[in-house]
């Protein structure tokens, strides 16, 4: 029986783990080691005081069938209405005998999609319309403006060295300096000309002022089934009931059930090579303060690629230099209880107590630093106790570990951003929250600058150590979805299984100029 050795318990190590149990007709014995002592990594569900937190929010939608299969495997989807569907007689797609929510936990809900900007006190839809909310907010000369400076985009295009480049050529440069300039630098704490244009060609495929237009006319056909569809431009998603965490939830379960240990509270340190052999041969990790050693036949390492090469022996120095200098951005959130809030519905969606539709709003207004906000309401009933008489709200913020923002105590940072809600005018005092929670996320999104322009060299090296698999948003630095850390999982299976050695199909999930959730 060979040994594989997992590192980390989120998306894509639990992905792999499962597979290999499931597929590897028991030639497989699986160890999972988990920093945390939840499942999910950055996707997990945090609980607090019976309300439930998404970290950063996840939309589950993929063109890809094997991952549709795979999550209807594990949360079937809902052949009966949710509790918030019920109280407002809302209609939703169900599945002939699915699982009913306000009966069983394990079952996947089908939700709206609706995200939108918030600048200038005025909400704008995300991506931006071409609806006549949208010229009506701007205004006639901002209007005339955009149109102007999106032409001039269009007949001058700019080589793409940067990010700016990237979305100056695809929406003009008024709409990039409104909706997407501070945006981005407030998100990686860079400012968009000195980002790599490779992070809005992963994130935004296709997205474009021509495709905003294309999605308009294709509404109007008749066969809206056939129609193509842009990640950004989806209308509805599907959603574990309890949560993204819940799915590795229950695969953390069935993987135990197969046989499959997950260490928790493990702590990986480093990883043993061999250069004679081109393998990797064990995993260091510290569990209740002492450092351990399992040696094993495979590696598939989740963890950041930073970590995993800092924990690695024998590096050349300049492979270890690059790596040292791949760069990240944090993630802090509070989650705020409040009887309302401000901002009124003035769409034609219904929601319980008639609060904003929004999944999560984008906030573009320059005199916070709050970046995003989720309103945990609508994206599942069930993540919040009392659903008819509070509001559950994320606010989300980007930062460095050890800046100023990162260094502010619990205390202290759930005062800087009531304090931002209050000034935005979403609520209207302190006193109106009734309680909130902090939480913190290292490493959530990979960036885009420093040493990356040299990641090539970190995994050509990786990828001598025939036994050694990097899978997942950190373990390949590579800012995926939840569909694109599971592919890259799939592939290193059935690399495997097998007897693959070339590991470029691994590497190519998430480069390819069509998103999975476009398909074909």
């Amino acid at each position: 029986m060979k040994k594989s050795l997992i590192i980390g318990a989120g998306p894509a190590g639990l992905t792999a783990a499962y597979e290999l149990l499931a597929r590897g007709n028991g030639e497989y014995e699986v160890i999972v080691f988990e920093e945390d002592s939840r499942m999910g990594g950055i996707s997990k569900t945090v609980e607090y005081n019976g309300n439930r937190m998404d970290m950063g929010g996840h939309r589950f939608f993929s063109k890809v069938k094997r991952v549709n299969d795979w999550w209807e495997k594990m949360l079937p989807m809902q052949g009966r209405p949710a509790y918030d569907d019920i109280v407002l007689g809302a209609k939703k797609e169900l599945k002939k005998g699915g699982p009913d929510p306000e009966k069983e936990d394990r079952v996947m809900l089908n939700r709206n999609r609706v995200s939108r900007i918030l600048f200038d006190s005025r909400f704008y839809d995300y991506p931006i319309s071409l609806k006549p909310e949208t010229f009506l907010n701007m205004g006639l000369m901002t209007t005339i403006e955009v149109g102007f400076s999106y032409i001039a985009s269009v007949i001058h295009k700019r080589p793409e060295k940067s990010l700016e480049d990237f979305y100056i050529n695809r929406f003009g440069k008024k709409l990039y300096s409104m909706f997407f300039e501070h945006y981005t630098e407030n998100l990686w704490g860079r400012h968009p000309r000195d980002i790599d244009p490779s992070w809005g060609a992963q994130r935004v495929k296709g997205l474009s002022i021509v495709a905003i237009l294309a999605d308009v006319f294709s509404k109007m056909l008749p066969n809206k089934k056939n129609r193509h569809v842009e990640t950004s431009l989806i209308e509805s998603f599907s959603y574990p009931k309890l949560g993204p965490g819940q799915l590795w939830d229950v695969t953390a379960e069935e993987i135990e059930k197969m046989g499959g240990r997950i260490i928790r509270n493990a702590k990986v340190v480093g990883v043993k090579t061999d250069a004679e052999t081109h393998k990797a041969t064990a995993v260091r990790y510290i569990e209740n303060g002492v450092e351990k050693e399992e040696e094993g036949d495979i590696v598939i390492s989740s963890m950041p690629i930073k970590d995993l090469v800092g924990g690695m022996n024998d590096v050349p120095r300049a492979i270890a230099e690059v790596a040292s200098g791949l760069p990240y951005r944090d993630y802090m959130t509070l989650g705020i209880l409040v009887p309302k809030i401000n901002l009124k519905n003035q769409t034609k969606i219904k929601t319980v107590s008639n609060i904003v539709p929004d999944n999560w709003v984008y906030v573009h207004e320059r005199s916070v630093k709050l970046g995003r906000f989720q309103v945990y309401n609508n994206w599942s009933p069930y993540l919040v106790k009392d659903l008819k008489n509070t509001i559950w709200i994320g606010l989300e913020y980007f930062a460095n570990e050890g800046d100023k923002l990162w260094s502010l105590t619990d205390e202290q940072f759930t005062r800087f951003a009531i304090g931002e809600v209050v000034k935005m005018g979403i609520i209207n005092s302190p006193d109106e929250v009734l309680d909130s929670h902090v939480e913190r996320v290292k490493k959530a999104y990979p960036a885009y600058f420093d040493t990356y322009d040299s990641i090539d060299e970190v995994i050509n090296y990786i990828n001598e150590f025939d036994n050694l698999y990097c899978v997942g948003r950190n373990g390949q630095h590579r800012y995926n979805n939840i569909d694109h850390s599971m592919m890259t999982s799939f592939l290193t299976v059935d690399n495997i299984l097998s007897g693959r050695v070339d590991k470029s199909n691994i590497w190519n999930v998430n480069t390819e100029k069509e998103y999975h959730e476009a398909g074909k």
